[in-house]
């Protein structure tokens, strides 16, 4: 058979692992379900193109194993699996012509429905006896969320199990897979399309767009050329922004983007993930780096919390601040060792299972070399459906965002320093990124008792109730340290004023 000869003959080694498992899959589903039993959701898109074609092969390498009609060319025999496919006015032209086109060309049974998915599918069970349907659904997709390569259909739907051979195919695993098998695919991914919805939120990718010397014309390139598979949804119309998962600059602590000005208070927790830290073994220097860090653009830090590491641990402090307006800064924990599991501890927090991304999987290829690669290299596994990288010319590796939780993977001053400047080089130029008024202070140091000072300071927490004024000591016999913590000077001036004038001169002295 064509297909399978092409992809074994190739020099693409993954290609040639995933072709292997996805072909494991359809076998094993056709052993369970008789053919009668079995049907294929086809919507003429790049990844329904693949499944079709690894359809095919694994049915014509069957009966060529049975001996049965060898001699016959693969374009003369009826493919008997089931094929569905739901037509609807909201498609482009170019995916109607080149579905029936392709079910001419490859003599399939196709069921057209003109219902919507969940209604269509009601009907068609309730006519045929299919109790399992291929579906090219891959990571990535925002229906693949919680799916295997078997599962069965979500509550309230029809009941049929879900086949997903492709699903641990990445962008480049599909395109690799068409170009090697030099089959036909939609002609709208030539132009551009890299991921193809309906004629109304669907445009081409603009990362592919060329433009000519006098900028009056745009081209596109085609879709097999796009760098970062990734951003194959790029050409995707948003029509909404979620709240948590979307930009940070949407929506912050209730206050609406026009409502932000330079005095509004916005809030960050920071949890630092180490049983060494928990042990007294090591001492947590980056927490207090990080809160200078946030107070400098304005943002407050609500918690700092250390936490074992254990997944549950991880996953109960990010699960307690994830449905906040706070956004999350998680360090400690990120690695290959058996006690790095704060990656594993967010997916968990959000419900959703890790999976492997091929984007973060190249950069840690380039930084490690390759001894982590392939199915081994657990690292390049993140939250399924919500990570996304934080790229950064700078950084070997891009930082971690899973909706409102960042990861950072610094150890000391230097790293943290280094990737602080490159988060917000990045959330700025993305626009994901409210700046705010920083944070501006005045301590005064005194000799006077704690029981001195305490009704007064009280007081003034009352007449200043914008401003933190706290007191500690360095050392018991040191002296007692005010501090006046705010986005207004005025304000803080006329705090410490007060509080001098409560006393005899001198009895407070500037300090830093």
């Amino acid at each position: 058979m064509e297909i399978d000869k092409a992809v074994k003959e190739c020099d693409d080694s993954r290609l040639k692992t995933k072709y292997t498992n996805a072909i494991y899959v359809i076998k094993r589903a056709l052993a369970l379900y008789s053919i009668q039993e079995v049907a294929f959701s086809f919507n003429g898109g790049k990844d329904s193109t693949v499944l079709l074609h690894l359809l095919r092969a694994v049915y014509f390498l069957h009966k060529a194993e049975e001996r049965i009609s060898q001699d016959v060319s693969d374009g003369e025999n009826i493919f008997p699996i089931r094929t569905i496919y739901f037509e609807t006015t909201n498609a482009f032209p170019e995916i109607n012509s080149f579905t029936y086109e392709t079910a001419a060309s490859y003599n399939l049974q196709m069921d057209i429905i003109r219902l919507d998915f969940k209604s269509g599918l009601e009907a068609l069970l309730k006519a045929n006896p299919i109790r399992a349907i291929f579906l090219g659904v891959r990571i990535g997709d925002p229906t693949a969320v919680g799916q295997e390569q078997f599962s069965p259909s979500s509550p309230g739907w029809p009941p049929f199990m879900r086949v997903n051979p492709i699903l641990d195919w990445s962008y480049r695993d599909v395109w690799a897979f068409l170009l090697v098998c030099k089959v036909q695919y939609c002609s709208l991914y030539d132009q551009g399309y890299t991921s193809i919805g309906s004629i109304h939120d669907t445009v081409p990718n603009a990362l592919l767009c060329i433009r000519n010397r006098n900028n009056s014309e745009e081209k596109f390139r085609p879709a097999y050329l796009l760098p970062d598979g990734r951003l194959e949804r790029a050409g995707r119309v948003k029509k909404y922004t979620s709240p948590v998962c979307g930009q940070l600059s949407s929506v912050s602590n209730g206050l609406k983007i026009e409502d932000l000005n330079s005095n509004s208070m916005l809030t960050v927790s920071i949890i630092a993930v180490g049983d060494e830290i928990l042990f007294g073994s090591v001492e947590d220097k980056l927490g207090s780096v990080l809160c200078r860090k946030l107070h400098s653009i304005g943002w407050a830090v609500s918690l700092l919390v250390v936490t074992r590491n254990d997944i549950d641990s991880v996953a109960e402090e990010v699960e307690s601040r994830k449905s906040t307006d706070d956004l999350v800064f998680i360090y400690g924990g990120v690695g290959p060792l058996h006690s790095d599991v704060t990656v594993a501890g967010v997916a968990k927090a959000f419900g959703v299972r890790m999976a492997p991304d091929e984007d973060f999987e190249e950069h840690l290829r380039h930084l490690i070399g390759e001894k982590c690669t392939g199915d081994k290299n657990e690292m390049s596994q993140l939250s399924e459906g919500i990570a996304e990288l934080l790229h950064h010319e700078q950084l070997p590796v891009p930082l971690i965002k899973c909706c409102n939780v960042i990861i950072l993977t610094a150890t000391n001053g230097p790293e943290l320093d280094l990737q602080w400047d490159c988060l917000i080089d990045s959330l700025k130029s993305n626009g994901d990124l409210v700046l705010m008024a920083a944070f501006v202070s005045k301590c005064l140091a005194t000799t006077l008792s704690d029981v001195e000072v305490a009704e007064p300071l009280s007081k003034l927490c009352l007449q200043f109730p914008d401003l933190y004024i706290g007191g500690y000591r360095g050392s018991r016999k040191g002296p007692l340290m005010i501090r006046f913590e705010g986005k207004d000077l005025t304000r803080i001036e006329a705090a410490s004023q007060s509080l001098c004038e409560k006393f005899q001169p001198g009895a407070f002295s500037e300090t830093k």
